[in-house]
């Protein structure tokens, strides 16, 4: 059908072209190529990788042609690959996050990787074709969160990146491969049904599952396509009496995508994205920006940080219960723990990778300080990453209360990181699993994205 939903998406899809990405399109996406490749590789050295891969190896026989984050001569099938990078990628909840909240380049790029290893030499997507179809994912899973209310707010139902990140994988995949507009049509389609995971396996080593089906099973969906598998083509649409994609969300009002060219502008163009510092949970970096600022001054107060003159820390952050753990136990639910993230920057002056291992999170001092937790919800604190807060109060025995808030933390799209600081997060990442020679030639293959003739080179 002409003049739906559902087709204004596949048309974009299919008539998107490089020369429509903006210079800062392009710079922007560039960086989240460069960090969600760091985070991957990092990720490559978690123990729920390790369960992916030897799960892939085992029970899998294919042509295995494509890559494996940090795992040099590993190769499996495209699809597994894709899955695989994709565990990497989210193993420590360290990747990149938009707004409306999803892991938007964890879902598309270990898609595009391992498709661009498998086509045949003759058809290798150039740099740029790699930068568009990248660009065309991003696009849709904004695009798809704006038709909710309810996407604009840190979820309670389905985890984001399982439902949109699987349509976007599978727009990525679809523009990469040059499938038609109707086989667009039905990879989205395909897509929406093999997309969904629930918010309760937040904080176990089941999240991570959640982007890496996203990337695998939006690939599938592009080359069930190509071969010729159909899907309702309206599945974008809000049809009375017969749930498609809307079924996800409570509230779905979807629109029209205008096709490609010079009145269209790229979310991207006017979003930008929040990298991560450290690797949890995103609301976990306005309580540790708050809670290193309230550091400081009880060390100008007292001279140096002394648990003991505190009797109550309080919490003021919005209602989360999944991310609200009074006393995690493991090093998944310490990365969504508002209580832990603050304890462990008030304790340490830093949060890194090392805070999340096992002895780090049942030190008997860092206990004691979660202890004297109260977390209290003011009303004006709204549970959205655009408009959240984080504060972090001591209250001494003295009597005295020394304050901490953060509105915007440093990575926030509101206050980017730098590029400096950007390259020393790659470099520190990709170090776990990659010598320096190797860490600077994917700098410099992403930097020079547009001018690669083959980008399974990357």
């Amino acid at each position: 059908p002409e003049d739906t939903v559902t087709s204004s998406f596949a048309s974009f899809i299919h008539a998107a072209r490089p020369e429509q990405l903006s210079p800062t399109v392009r710079q922007r996406s560039k960086r989240m190529i460069l960090d969600s490749i760091g985070v991957g590789l990092v990720g490559s050295t978690t123990r729920v990788f390790d369960i992916a891969l030897r799960y892939c190896r085992e029970l899998y026989s294919s042509v295995a042609v494509s890559s494996v984050y940090g795992k040099p001569g590993v190769k499996l099938s495209p699809t597994l690959a894709a899955f695989t990078n994709g565990v990497a990628t989210h193993s420590m909840d360290f990747d990149d996050t938009w707004h409306p909240a999803t892991h938007p380049s964890g879902a598309v790029l270990p898609a595009l990787l391992a498709a661009s290893q498998m086509l045949p030499p003759s058809t290798k997507p150039s740099g740029l074709d790699f930068l568009l179809a990248f660009n065309v994912g991003l696009e849709v899973q904004g695009r798809l969160m704006h038709f909710s209310t309810e996407a604009h707010d840190i979820p309670k139902r389905f985890h984001p990146p399982s439902v949109v990140g699987t349509l976007g994988s599978a727009a990525a995949a679809a523009k990469l491969l040059s499938l038609s507009s109707a086989q667009c049509c039905h990879a989205l389609g395909i897509a929406a049904s093999l997309a969904g995971a629930p918010m309760a396996n937040a904080a176990t080593q089941a999240k991570p599952l959640h982007v890496g089906n996203a990337t695998r099973l939006g690939l599938e969906a592009a080359l069930l396509a190509a071969r010729g598998m159909e899907a309702n083509p309206l599945i974008l649409d809000d049809i009375p009496g017969c749930s498609g994609f809307g079924a996800f969300y409570s509230v779905y009002q979807p629109k029209p995508l205008s096709a490609p060219g010079e009145q269209h502008e790229f979310l991207l163009e006017k979003q930008d994205i929040a990298f991560k510092r450290f690797p949890a949970h995103l609301g976990m970096h306005w309580v540790v920006d708050a809670a290193l600022s309230v550091r400081n001054l009880f060390i100008n107060y007292a001279g140096s940080f002394s648990p003991s003159l505190i009797r109550t820390i309080v919490l003021k952050i919005p209602v989360s219960k999944y991310i609200n753990r009074p006393f995690p136990s493991s090093e998944h639910q310490a990365r969504h723990s508002f209580q832990f993230n603050a304890c462990a920057a008030l304790l340490d002056g830093e949060v890194g990778l090392g805070s999340f291992s096992e002895s780090s999170i049942h030190r008997q001092e860092l206990r004691e300080l979660l202890g004297k937790v109260v977390v209290e919800h003011p009303e004006d604190n709204a549970a959205n990453f655009d408009k959240m807060y984080g504060e972090v109060a001591l209250l001494l025995h003295s009597g005295d209360v020394l304050t901490g808030k953060c509105d915007t933390f440093y990575g926030h799209w509101r206050k980017p990181l730098s590029k400096e600081s950007l390259l020393k997060k790659f470099r520190s990442n990709a170090s776990h699993v990659l010598p320096e020679e190797k860490i600077e030639a994917i700098i410099t293959l992403v930097d020079n994205l547009e001018t690669l003739s083959d980008s399974s080179q990357l």
